[in-house]
């Protein structure tokens, strides 16, 4: 960085980078490109740190000249990192922003960086969780799952495109507003309370989406009769007079505690309920709808 001096003789001292220097919407979308591998470097110790800096290359090596420069910026993207990733880029985008003024000013202080992705990565992952694993790619299973159940081919297809082209356009998106907006954006949205309402708006949106599955998806037919000659009743007759989809409701909430609470292998209940459809269905306790 070059300083000049003044017709008053006072020192200036710039306040951009230099053109060469100044990130470009490509150097912010090779970023935004990177991130799709985030997860790839994943470890227990820090978790999505490698992968953080490695989506920070093309910043690190735009805006900084020598090995020794790129070598610290490195290191200082090497510590703790973990949100939901298809919001990452917002992270990143502040980050790049940062950076730059880093790399325009000797007196900014780096440990600011690492503050701010700390600051942002927990809010971030609470409404990143909950809009898109909880709703967004919901809602996109229902669809697929509804068509695929009616053999249509394009069920698995339309999942794919439903979740997938606004959760990777999200990445590009958030990557340019984290850079124009700076850091102060989401501690402003944190402290209205806007993001403690849409993360809950969004939690509700997902249970409803869930339980419309539930009772459209899941379905247990009981053939076991009470009675005799013109008083036979229907046991799962019985159970529906009293609440309908009882039973699928209880089932599914079952399973649920048994992955939540218990931690049981989904893998392992796959098993165990084909076991016990075959073994239901062979003593007619069971039988398909």
């Amino acid at each position: 960085m070059t300083t000049k001096i003044s017709k008053d003789g006072i020192e200036e001292t710039p306040s951009l980078v230099a053109a060469h220097h100044k990130l470009t919407r490509a150097d912010l979308n090779r970023v935004a490109l990177r991130s799709c591998g985030l997860e790839w470097d994943w470890n227990y110790e820090r978790q999505m740190n490698m992968g953080f800096c490695y989506c920070m290359l093309p910043v690190i090596e735009k805006l900084y000249d020598t090995p020794e420069d790129r070598s610290i910026a490195m290191q200082r993207h090497m510590e703790f990192f973990n949100t939901t990733p298809h919001l990452a880029t917002l992270i990143f985008g502040i980050t790049a922003a940062m950076e730059e003024q880093n790399a325009a000013d000797a007196a900014f202080d780096t440990e600011s960086i690492n503050n701010v992705k700390i600051s942002l990565m927990g809010p971030l992952a609470g409404i990143g969780d909950s809009f898109i694993w909880g709703t967004l790619r919901i809602i996109a299973t229902g669809v697929g799952v509804s068509l695929a159940a009616q053999g249509n081919v394009l069920g698995p297809l339309l999942f794919l495109l439903l979740f997938n082209i606004p959760a990777q356009g999200l990445r590009f998106w958030l990557m340019h507003v984290g850079y124009k907006l700076g850091s102060g954006f989401l501690q402003k949205i944190q402290e209205s309370g806007l993001m403690t309402t849409l993360t809950y708006g969004a939690s509700v949106l997902g249970l409803m989406v869930i339980g419309s599955m539930t009772a459209e998806n899941v379905s247990i037919t009981v053939p076991l009769t009470i009675g005799s000659g013109d008083a036979v009743t229907s046991l799962g007759e019985i159970v529906n007079t009293i609440m309908p989809g009882l039973l699928p409701l209880s089932f599914t909430l079952l399973l649920y505690w048994l992955v939540s609470k218990k931690q049981v292998k989904t893998t392992t209940l796959l098993v165990v309920l084909v076991g016990i459809g075959l073994v239901g269905s062979y003593f007619g306790i069971l039988a398909a709808e």
